[in-house]
């Protein structure tokens, strides 16, 4: 071979290996242009999910909403706000108030055993009772179950006086009152279920619109400030004041707890 066809094939080479190396970095460029164009797709992804996120965050609750809106007072309440709901007899002469929060399991517990002497009471008109709904409980575990079981029994008193009693009565069953840890009563469907226990709402068309519209939220945070702006300084539940007097059992820090234990404090209170 020439020294000419030498260098000539030495040169071609060369060219070869220039031209594979040029390729090489072409394509070397793309993927990176790929890489970074992907990269800034999925930050700006991020970024986007992110700022959605932090944005719905941000917006209001339905609950802190329903703090403006339109105050709907139920029928059987009085008071400014509609807050004041007295239940019972005009003969009776004086009044008991009393304090629960739907969520309250130890409320659960005194609906199940004196309930029914509550009940008698009334019927006998032995005094009245004043009811006032507390939703600290969804404060302290989260949720928002003992707002909405105020607002659904807002519903129910608009209807009557009785299926507000019958109504709360079924609430806190033992068949019915979740564990204070379950926000149940935040579906309205489960309030609902509860509702076709007691004959008046479960025929009441009102009443389940009421309940699903959300018509008694504002009434239900207004009855909560109540609950927490009271001068009887109540701060749990549940708690009884006659004449401003809180009633209570053997403990002399909690509320009766027993039928006799209730008994034994109503009438005292009653001859005081």
């Amino acid at each position: 071979m020439s020294k000419r066809n030498s260098q000539a094939a030495k040169s071609a080479a060369r060219e070869r290996i220039r031209a594979q190396q040029e390729a090489e970095r072409k394509r070397e460029q793309r993927k990176r242009q790929t890489i970074v164009g992907i990269s800034i797709v999925a930050v700006l992804a991020i970024a986007g999910g992110v700022g959605y996120a932090v944005m719905q965050a941000n917006k209001p609750g339905h609950w802190d909403a329903a703090k403006d809106e339109k105050l709907v007072k139920p029928a059987n309440s009085t008071g400014t706000d509609g807050t004041t709901v007295v239940i019972g007899k005009d003969s009776a002469k004086k009044t008991l108030k009393v304090y629960e929060d739907p969520r309250c399991p130890v409320c659960a517990a005194f609906e199940q055993t004196v309930g029914p002497t509550v009940e008698k009471d009334l019927e006998d008109g032995k005094y009245k009772i004043q009811f006032i709904g507390a939703s600290f409980l969804d404060r302290n575990l989260t949720g928002e179950g003992s707002k909405n079981a105020l607002s659904a029994l807002g519903a129910a008193l608009n209807v009557s006086d009785q299926a507000f009693l019958d109504y709360k009565k079924a609430m806190f069953s033992k068949e019915n009152h979740p564990e204070e840890t379950t926000d149940k009563f935040k579906e309205d469907s489960y309030l609902l279920k509860i509702a076709n226990e007691v004959p008046e709402l479960k025929k009441s068309a009102s009443f389940k619109k009421d309940v699903k519209d959300g018509t008694y939220d504002r009434w239900a945070i207004e009855m909560s400030k109540k609950f927490d702006d009271n001068k009887d300084k109540v701060d749990g539940t549940p708690s009884f004041v006659m004449d401003g007097k809180k009633l209570t059992g053997a403990d002399p820090k909690n509320a009766p707890s027993s039928v006799e234990e209730y008994k034994k404090a109503v009438d005292a209170a009653l001859k005081g």
